[in-house]
């Protein structure tokens, strides 16, 4: 035998030796088969002959979280269908492709129609993050330019839908552009978002994205990413339809026009239309130095109210409340209280209070730079009286040219195309026609008068944006320009310069009125045209909306 090596003599230390271990020696007993009475060992364990038979390991799901056994990408299972079943909706090609994507977003994701054949690039299909990333940046094109938010959801779908991507939840708020897109109910949701930081005004950009969406929509168009995101540089590397003075220009006519509709003469109109155009360029100078909008609201309302209270200093027989009156038209943000007003009124709150946020600081920059000059005129001792400009003449032919001449000049500011600014002029001579039938001839409240030719600018606009499959704004933002309440916005800022505070905010309320006036009647119009559409729906053609009682 051989000695055992010293490592083997050593005593193991106390913490080398557990009390649960064998002492050396001890040899375990063997396991012997004894009967049932002492084979279990806990109340717990199951009695001999009842063990229930287990599934194989391999048809286990393991988690909540794992891929159902049952689940086949190509073959899957039937859906739940309620006991109620699911309205049938038919998407007809010939319903533009607002009205189709707008009644499926106002829809559950569970009832919405499979997608239509997508534009595929390979057999592997589009890829879903550059997919994303265009719908992204067509949607931020879209609410820069103004575009409503359902509008720019509906497009941002469409997009997405032409693709084949299904299940795709696209959300706008002011500032920030989101979509969603989770190709099934067990795989994790693609999420992409871009913030928009810059708005530009331009029509006719605007117009080149619809048309955009509209070829993508269409199925027997196969347009590829690369070509969508060409056509997408082109427009943004393409320049504005109208060169800086014509800009510059257009702003002073629009001010000339709008003297003319609140009763001014020729030199009203040449003094009104020098000081828009100056308090235009004093406005690009101001965003030259990269001063905030509000500032640029400040300085461009100042000029025409010097202007009109230098007349009155130097006793001209003019109307200064006309100059002042009619340089304020051209400032008045219409466009953006118009797109406001729209989403409130179709559930876009969030974004709704940002654009009225918006409007409320344009129009107190407004005020700001008016009644800066009107008090230093007062103390001056100029005679600024708005009763004497309440009477205004009644010149029906002269007013209607003057307001197609505002709408027309009000179009060129909004870099609409050339081919819509004909339809626009004429839709905003039949708003001021029916504005003046109704107010001056019929002699009925203001605000019910604006309200019925806001609603005929709307009605029209949509019809003609329908017509060319292209965006309601260009036919309607212009139009409502005659309608803006530039007369009582300076008599209310006008009394409160002169200290007569009650009398002022009786008269900005009376602007307000009018304004919230045009913004309805514009959407109503909107609303009722979709009554003349064939519009898809449910099996009777209603288009879906909020339901709420009570307000619940």
């Amino acid at each position: 035998m051989t000695e055992p090596d010293a490592e083997d003599r050593k005593p193991q230390s106390d913490e080398a030796r557990s009390a649960f271990s064998q002492p050396a020696g001890v040899v375990p007993p063997v396991a012997a088969v004894v009967d049932n009475e002492s084979s279990t060992t806990s109340e717990f364990a199951l009695p001999k002959g009842l063990d229930v038979p287990q599934p194989p390991a391999a048809d286990s799901e393991g988690s909540a979280f794992s891929t159902p056994r049952t689940y086949s990408a190509k073959h899957a299972p039937p859906a739940f269908t309620p006991a109620a079943g699911i309205p049938v909706v038919s998407l007809t090609k010939d319903a533009p492709w607002q009205d189709r994507m707008r009644t499926m977003l106002r829809m559950p994701v569970a009832e919405r129609p499979a997608p239509e054949a997508m534009h595929k690039e390979d057999e592997a299909g589009p890829a879903v993050p550059r997919v994303l990333d265009l719908t992204l940046r067509i949607g931020e094109l879209l609410l820069a330019g103004g575009e409503g938010a359902e509008d720019v959801e509906a497009a941002m779908f469409a997009v997405c839908r032409s693709y084949g991507l299904d299940r795709c939840e696209p959300n706008v708020t002011f500032t920030l552009l989101s979509i969603s897109h989770q190709p099934s109910l067990v795989e994790d949701p693609v999420t992409a978002s871009r913030t928009v930081r810059r708005r530009v005004t331009d029509y006719t950009r605007l117009a080149a994205v619809f048309r955009l969406v509209d070829d993508l929509s269409d199925p027997d168009t196969a347009i590829s990413l690369e070509e969508a995101y060409r056509r997408l540089a082109e427009m943004r590397r393409n320049r504005h339809p109208y060169p800086g003075w014509v800009l510059t220009a257009s702003s002073g006519l629009l001010a000339g026009a709008a003297s003319i509709l609140v009763g001014g003469d020729a030199v009203v109109f040449v003094a009104a239309a020098l000081g828009a155009m100056l308090g235009d360029r004093l406005a690009w100078l101001c965003a030259g130095r990269g001063l905030p909008e509000f500032y640029q609201f400040t300085a461009a309302a100042m000029p025409p109210a010097a202007i009109g209270v230098a007349l009155t200093l130097a006793d001209v027989d003019v109307k200064a409340s006309a100059v002042i009156t009619g340089g304020l038209f051209a400032l008045l943000p219409g466009r953006a209280l118009v797109a406001g007003v729209q989403d409130g009124l179709t559930g876009f709150y969030i974004t709704a209070s940002a654009r009225l946020l918006e409007v409320m600081y344009f129009f107190v920059g407004i005020v700001v730079g008016v009644l800066l000059v009107l008090y230093f005129g007062v103390k001056l001792g100029a005679e600024l009286n708005p009763d004497a400009t309440l009477g205004i003449s009644e010149r029906p032919l002269l007013q209607i040219a003057a307001s197609m001449l505002l709408s027309l000049t009000f179009a060129v500011l909004l870099q609409q195309e050339r081919s819509t600014v004909l339809a626009v002029t004429l839709n905003g001579g039949v708003a001021w026609s029916v504005y003046g039938a109704m107010h001056y001839a019929g002699e009925i409240s203001p605000v019910a008068s604006t309200a019925v030719a806001a609603g005929l600018v709307g009605l029209f606009g949509q019809l003609l944006s329908r017509y060319r499959f292209a965006s309601a704004l260009p036919y309607t933002t212009a139009a409502i320009g005659p309608l803006l309440p530039g007369s009582s916005t300076y008599f209310g800022l006008l009394s409160i310069a002169k200290n007569e505070v009650d009398a002022g905010l009786v008269s900005l309320t009376k602007a307000a009125a009018l304004a919230m006036a045009i913004a309805i009647g514009v959407n109503l119009g909107s609303e009722i045209s979709r009554l003349f559409l064939r519009v898809p729906g449910g099996s009777a053609g209603a288009r879906r909306a909020a339901k709420r009682t009570r307000g619940f």
